[in-house]
C-alpha cells in the first residue's frame, strides 16, 4: 500500500480502474454507530460539561452541514488546530462524515510551522480553537486557508465565523458519505526528526481494523469504562487508542485539553478511571503529583507508549497505583499500534509485546536498506513491519514513500530484537546508536540506570562529537525537586553499573527535555545545544 493521493482506489479486480461492487467504509461510522447503540451513555466530560453519544452524534452531523456550506466536499482537506475538548471529536468526525480528508495540527506550532502543514496538505479550510488563533489564524492567513473559530464567545469582535453559527444556519448532514476502505481519511505529520514534517496517509481501512484489533485481542475495553484523555488527540496514540477505540467500546472519555500530574490526579479520582493512557512524562507527572495527595482511582491497568518507560517509573507507578503497566509500540505510519504487552497476560517490562492480530514484526539487516533481509532470532537489527495498520504512504513524496515501505516492509528506524517466544525489545533509533572507539553505545541502556537513581526524574543521552573517540557519550537529567547531587556523582553512579566504553563523560543537569509531540525527547536538540 503505497499510494499517496487521497483519490478512489480501484476494487480489487475491477478492469481499468474502474470500480464495481465494493465495500465501503468510513471512520465517522464509529461514533454514528456508538450514538444509535448508546445514545443516552455519556461519551465526553469536559469539566462540569458532559455530552451524550447522541449529541456528539447530532452536534456532529450540524458541524458537517456547516463544513458543507463553506465549501468542503468530498476528498477535501480540511485542518484542525484544536485542543482536547468536545469540539475536536465534533469537528474530527464532521470532516470525515462529509468524505473529507482530517489534517489535525500539533497545538504547540507556530504560524511557520502551521502554514507548511496547510501548504503541504493543500489544506480547503482551518478550523481552530479561539485560544490559539494567534498563531493558527496567521498561519492560515499565509497559506491562504480559511478559518473557522470554535471555542469563541459569540461576540468575539475581528475573529472568524464561529462553526458552530454556520452549523446553526445550515441544514446538518442525515448521516456519513461512505467511502472506499483505502481512501484516505487522516493525514498525521511525523514530528520532523529529519528535514521537513512528512504527512502520514491513513486510510478508513487501517484505522477501523486498528480500533477492531485492540478492542478484539489487544485491550481490555469495555462499555461504561471511564478512560482520561490527558493524550493529545491531535497526535495518533490519542487520536487512535484513547478517541476511536473508547467511543468504539462506548466508554467515557473525560477530557484534558491541558495536561497537568495534580489536575490529572483529580479527574481521575473523581470520575473513578478506569484505564489511563499515557507516554512517559505523564507517567513521571502523576507519581509526582501522588506525593501530594494520598487520593487514588480505582484503575484496571495502564498504558505506555510514544517512548520507552524507563523500568524505574513502571515499577514506581504499579507500586503506588496498585495497576499494571502495559507497554506497547508503534508509529504514525502504523496507525499507530504494532506490538502491545496484550491485557489478559502478564505484561513482560523492559518488553514491547508481541505483534497485535494481523501485523507481522521481525528483525532486518538496517545496513541493506535497498530490500528487507531478515535476521534470526535474537540479533539486533531494524524493526520492520507489515500487515493491515499500515499507512497508504507520504502524502505527495513517493520517493519517501519507497524508501520507508521496502518489499512489503515498514522500515520503522528502530533498533530491537525479537526472542524465540515472539516477543520484542527496543534498543534505540538507529539514528541515536553512539559508536565510542568502535564500540556500539545504546542509549536506552545508560537512560535505564541514570532513571534508576532517586533523584533523577528524567534522563537523555546522546553523542557528541569528539576528536579521540569519534562520539563521547553524553546524558542531559532533569532532577527531583530539592535534590542535591551533583553531575560528578550521577557520572561515578552510572560508571558503576555498565561497561567503562558505555557511560557518559559528562552530565548536565537542565529544567526539562525538549519534547516531541509523543513525548519523545528530541535528542538532535541536545546535541546542538551542548555538542
Amino acid at each position: 500500500m503505497t499510494s499517496t493521493t487521497t483519490s478512489s482506489h480501484p476494487a480489487p479486480g475491477a478492469a481499468d480502474g474502474a470500480r464495481t461492487t465494493q465495500a465501503t467504509a468510513s471512520v465517522a461510522a464509529i461514533l454514528a454507530e456508538s450514538a444509535a447503540r448508546f445514545p443516552d451513555d455519556v461519551a465526553v466530560v469536559v469539566g462540569d460539561q458532559r455530552t451524550t453519544y447522541a449529541e456528539l452524534w447530532q452536534q456532529t452531523l450540524a458541524y458537517a452541514g456547516g463544513l458543507r456550506a463553506r465549501g468542503v466536499r468530498e476528498g477535501d482537506r480540511v485542518a484542525m488546530l484544536v485542543p482536547n475538548v468536545a469540539d475536536f471529536p465534533r469537528a474530527y468526525y464532521a470532516v470525515l462524515a462529509l468524505g473529507a480528508v482530517v489534517v489535525p495540527v500539533h497545538a504547540l506550532l507556530k504560524r511557520g510551522e502551521i502554514e507548511f502543514v496547510l501548504r503541504d496538505s493543500d489544506a480547503r479550510l482551518l478550523v481552530c480553537a479561539a485560544p490559539l488563533l494567534g498563531e493558527g489564524a496567521a498561519g492560515a492567513e499565509r497559506a491562504g486557508v480559511d478559518v473557522l473559530s470554535v471555542l469563541a464567545p459569540a461576540d468575539a469582535e475581528g475573529a472568524p465565523d464561529r462553526l458552530e453559527t454556520v452549523a446553526a444556519a445550515n441544514e446538518p448532514l442525515d448521516t456519513y458519505v461512505p467511502r472506499h476502505p483505502f481512501d484516505t481519511a487522516t493525514i498525521l505529520y511525523t514530528s520532523g526528526t529529519t528535514g521537513k514534517p512528512k504527512g502520514a496517509e491513513g486510510s478508513h481501512f487501517a484505522l477501523l481494523e486498528q480500533v477492531n484489533t485492540c478492542l478484539l485481542t489487544t485491550f481490555d475495553m469495555r462499555r461504561g469504562d471511564v478512560l482520561l484523555g490527558a493524550l493529545p488527540l491531535f497526535h495518533t496514540f490519542g487520536q487512535t487508542c484513547t478517541m476511536n477505540t473508547g467511543f468504539r467500546a462506548g466508554a467515557t472519555i473525560v477530557m484534558l485539553p491541558k495536561f497537568d500530574g495534580d489536575a490529572a490526579l483529580a479527574a481521575m479520582v473523581e470520575h473513578d478511571t478506569a484505564i489511563f493512557m499515557g507516554v512517559p512524562t505523564m507517567y513521571i507527572a502523576l507519581l509526582d503529583a501522588a506525593t501530594r495527595s494520598d487520593a487514588r482511582p480505582h484503575l484496571r491497568y495502564a498504558i505506555s507508549g510514544g517512548a520507552s518507560l524507563p523500568l524505574a517509573v513502571l515499577e514506581r507507578f504499579q507500586q503506588v497505583f496498585d495497576a499494571p503497566v502495559h507497554e506497547g509500540y508503534g508509529l504514525t505510519e502504523t496507525s499507530p499500534v504494532a506490538s502491545f504487552n496484550h491485557v489478559g497476560a502478564t505484561p513482560r517490562p523492559g518488553t514491547i509485546g508481541t505483534p497485535i492480530w494481523g501485523v507481522d514484526i521481525e528483525i532486518a539487516d538496517p545496513e541493506v536498506t535497498d530490500r528487507t533481509v531478515l535476521l534470526p532470532r535474537g540479533e539486533i537489527g531494524e524493526l520492520v513491519i507489515r500487515g493491515h495498520n499500515l499507512m497508504n504512504g507520504y502524502l505527495n513524496r513517493p520517493e519517501a514513500t519507497a524508501e520507508a515501505i521496502v518489499d512489503g516492509w515498514f522500515r520503522t528506524g528502530d533498533l530491537g530484537t525479537k526472542g524465540d517466544d515472539g516477543y520484542l525489545t527496543i534498543v534505540d533509533r538507529t539514528k541515536d546508536m553512539i559508536i565510542r572507539n568502535g564500540y556500539n553505545v545504546y542509549p536506552r541502556q545508560v537512560e535505564e540506570v541514570l532513571a534508576a537513581h532517586p533523584d533523577v526524574t528524567m534522563a537523555a543521552v546522546f553523542g557528541i562529537p569528539h576528536e579521540v573517540h569519534g562520539q563521547e557519550v553524553a546524558a542531559a537529567v532533569v532532577l527531583r525537586h530539592g535534590a542535591e547531587v551533583t553531575p560528578e556523582e550521577l557520572t561515578r553512579f552510572v560508571a558503576d553499573e555498565i561497561a567503562v566504553y558505555k557511560y557518559p563523560r559528562v552530565v548536565h543537569v537542565v529544567d526539562a527535555l525538549p519534547l516531541g509531540p509523543s513525548g519523545k525527547v528530541l535528542k538532535r536538540e541536545l546535541v546542538e545545544r551542548f555538542g
